[in-house]
């Protein structure tokens, strides 16, 4: 199940990278893709290929063109709707030649912002210029802006790279840092409860693991905490006490077939104790990712060899979920019907 997914919104870039008047060009699911913000404000997405003769449009510039927002390539001078993706100006053109720059686009992609990030929309069909589903919200709340975020390309395909990070077992062998998990902790039974939700699965509400030092730490006794994933790979966990509320936000976003950008969201309030360590939990949020980019790098030193992977119950059940959701996705999207989540409840147990 290689595949990556479509019909589903990605995490694109955070509300601080775009500059207003400003371009930049990323891969998305192998296309080229210029994220901006126009002079009005507003966040949006294109192929970044210019269809006269392929010029990157994100080394052009943003101008506005009979009031309406666009991007000029730097080649010829042709200009696409920022909103819309069709062409506006061809420039060159005389009185009598037959060509309507209306009937010439490049591919727009729908954007979502909000909470400080900013979602597009990445759609099975090329010319797709309909309204699309609702973007996911991830129960945010009143978190407007971010604390921090980080990021991290790790070498792998999507699929690898979120089964890694939702890996329950490798927590004391890759995380045994002394302010998080020590390996003088020991491990211990996990038992948690699992229950279905929309395109994937959470972690019902429990009380942190013993052993997790750092949440002991920052929220004391009555600290809650919930985890979730949702395709095509969003996990977040949110720590809570009857006054706090942390919020880490995981986004996986597939470059292409071998590389797989993840970045991290973190969100707080009423947490003053946070504030103080912020310039601490920057770097070591930074180092806790860099440690499961490090594992991904060993592992495709075995995978150059052969693809296989050998799981096993409980602690690979998530992963084989993973590719269940997967599998679903694609036949609900063949049959052109809801997507049916095939998850059910269940507890699993766990040494860690």
């Amino acid at each position: 199940m290689s595949e990556l997914l479509k019909d589903l919104w990605y995490f694109a870039a955070s509300s601080r990278e775009l500059k207003r008047g400003a371009m930049f060009r990323r891969e998305i699911l192998g296309e080229p893709v210029v994220l901006g913000r126009d002079a009005e404000g507003r966040a949006f997405a294109l192929r970044d290929i210019c269809p006269h003769r392929a010029v990157p449009l994100s080394a052009g510039r943003i101008v506005e063109t009979n009031g309406v927002q666009t991007v000029e390539c730097p080649y010829h001078g042709w200009r696409f709707g920022a909103g819309d993706g069709v062409c506006k100006q061809i420039p060159s053109l005389v009185e009598g030649q037959p060509y309507e720059a209306g009937r010439i686009r490049v591919r727009h992609f729908p954007t979502h912002e909000a909470n400080g990030i900013v979602l597009v929309y990445v759609s099975s069909d090329p010319r797709f210029d309909g309204a699309p589903p609702p973007a996911p919200e991830f129960g945010l709340g009143d978190l407007r802006e971010p604390k921090f975020i980080i990021e991290r390309t790790f070498a792998a395909h999507m699929d690898n790279a979120v089964v890694g990070l939702m890996d329950p077992a490798h927590v004391p062998y890759v995380h045994n840092q002394w302010w998080w998990r020590p390996p003088s902790s020991g491990r211990k039974l996990k038992q948690k409860r699992f229950v279905p939700r929309e395109r994937g699965w959470a972690i019902e509400r429990h009380a942190p693991s013993g052993n997790s030092l750092a949440y002991r730490a920052l929220f004391g006794g009555q600290v809650t905490t919930e985890i979730c994933f949702m395709l095509p790979g969003f996990r977040w966990e949110v720590v809570e006490n009857p006054s706090s509320r942390l919020f880490t936000l995981t986004c996986l976003t597939p470059e292409n077939d071998t590389s797989t950008r993840i970045t991290q969201v973190t969100y707080w309030k009423h947490a003053p104790l946070l504030d103080v360590l912020k310039p601490i939990l920057i770097p070591a949020g930074r180092e806790f990712l860099d440690q499961d980019g490090r594992m991904v790098d060993l592992q495709n030193t075995g995978l150059a060899y052969g693809p296989s992977m050998l799981w096993i119950d409980d602690i690979d059940v998530q992963a084989k979920w993973y590719l269940k959701l997967k599998r679903e996705w694609a036949k609900s999207r063949e049959e052109n019907r809801d997507f049916v989540n095939p998850i059910e409840p269940t507890t699993l147990r766990w040494m860690s």
